[in-house]
C-alpha cells in the first residue's frame, strides 16, 4: 500500500481518515486548528519546500486534503526557495475561487511526485447513496424545491460561487459563499416572517465540474441543527458526491427533527 499523507484543516474529517489509515502521516499547518488526538508533523505555508522535502524522505507517495482551511495570510519574507518559485501563480489563482486555487494546489503537489487522493477514496462509506436516509418521504413540493436549487447551483458554477442553496417554493432565500454553510443557513433563519411560507429545502452540491479530490461538500449534526432552525423541511444532497460526517448522529438529529434527509443523483 503507497505510503499516505493526511494535510489536515480543522474539523472530524482528517481524525476519521486518520482513524482508517492509522499508518498515514499526520500534517497540520502553522495557525490551522487541528483535531488530531496525536502530534501531527507542522509546517508553514510560507515553507513548501521543507513540507515535500519532508514528505519525500519519509516515502510519501500519496496526499489527502481534509478538514476545513481558510486563505491563509502569507509573509513573502519567510518564503523558502520553492514558496518564492510558486508565489506568482499562487498569488494569480488567489484572485478567483477556491475551486481555482484548490487545482493549482492539486497541479502542485502532483507536480512534487504525488498522488493526491480524496477523502471519498480513502474511507468510502463516507458519501451518501441515493435514496431517503432519514425523516419522511420528500414532499413533491420539497422535489420541485431541489430541482431548483440544482439549477442555481449549476447556473452559478462558471463563477466558482459555492456549494449550497437554500429553496422555498420556487424562491431563492440564499446561497452559499465564502463564509459558508453555516453563514447562509444563519442568513436563512433570519429572514422576515412575512417573506417565509413553509418548509424549503437546503440543497447541497458539488460546483459542476469540481474536482473533487479536495473542498468535496460536507455535512454533519450540526448542518442539520442549523437547517432545522432555519426552518428548512429537507436537505438533499448530491448522492456521491457529499461527505456526511458522523453518519449515525447526523441521521438520528434529522429523525428526531421530522426532517428529510434525501440523496439524489444531480
Amino acid at each position: 500500500m503507497a505510503r499516505l499523507a493526511i494535510l489536515s484543516g480543522s474539523g472530524g474529517l482528517p481524525l476519521r481518515l486518520a482513524q482508517k489509515r492509522p499508518e498515514a502521516i499526520q500534517i497540520s499547518f502553522s495557525g490551522v486548528e487541528h483535531d488530531l488526538g496525536e502530534a501531527p508533523q507542522e509546517f508553514a505555508f510560507e515553507k513548501m519546500g521543507a513540507l515535500f522535502a519532508a514528505l519525500k524522505k519519509q516515502d510519501v507517495s500519496e496526499v489527502v486534503m481534509a478538514g476545513a482551511m481558510s486563505r491563509p495570510p502569507l509573509d513573502p519574507h519567510a518564503f523558502d526557495d520553492v514558496m518564492t518559485a510558486l508565489a506568482p501563480r499562487l498569488i494569480a489563482a488567489m484572485q478567483g475561487g477556491d475551486d481555482t486555487l484548490l487545482r493549482l494546489v492539486i497541479e502542485i503537489f502532483e507536480e512534487q511526485g504525488f498522488a493526491v487522493r480524496g477523502a471519498h477514496e480513502i474511507d468510502p462509506s463516507l458519501t451518501a447513496t441515493a435514496g431517503l436516509l432519514a425523516g419522511p418521504s420528500l414532499s413533491q413540493t420539497a422535489k420541485m424545491d431541489a430541482d431548483r436549487g440544482i439549477d442555481i447551483l449549476n447556473a452559478l458554477a462558471p463563477l466558482d460561487v459555492g456549494q449550497g442553496v437554500v429553496v422555498e417554493h420556487g424562491l431563492c432565500l440564499g446561497i452559499e459563499t465564502l463564509q459558508g454553510t453555516d453563514a447562509l443557513l444563519d442568513f436563512v433563519s433570519r429572514t422576515a416572517k412575512h417573506l417565509r411560507k413553509t418548509g424549503g429545502v437546503f440543497v447541497k452540491a458539488p460546483k459542476k465540474g469540481q474536482d473533487l479530490r479536495v473542498d468535496m461538500p460536507t455535512i454533519g449534526p450540526e448542518s442539520v441543527k442549523a437547517a432545522y432552525a432555519a426552518g428548512a423541511s429537507a436537505i438533499v444532497l448530491s448522492a456521491g458526491n457529499v461527505i456526511v460526517l458522523e453518519k449515525e448522529e447526523t441521521l438520528r438529529i434529522a429523525d428526531a427533527a421530522g426532517l428529510t434527509l434525501f440523496a439524489q443523483e444531480f
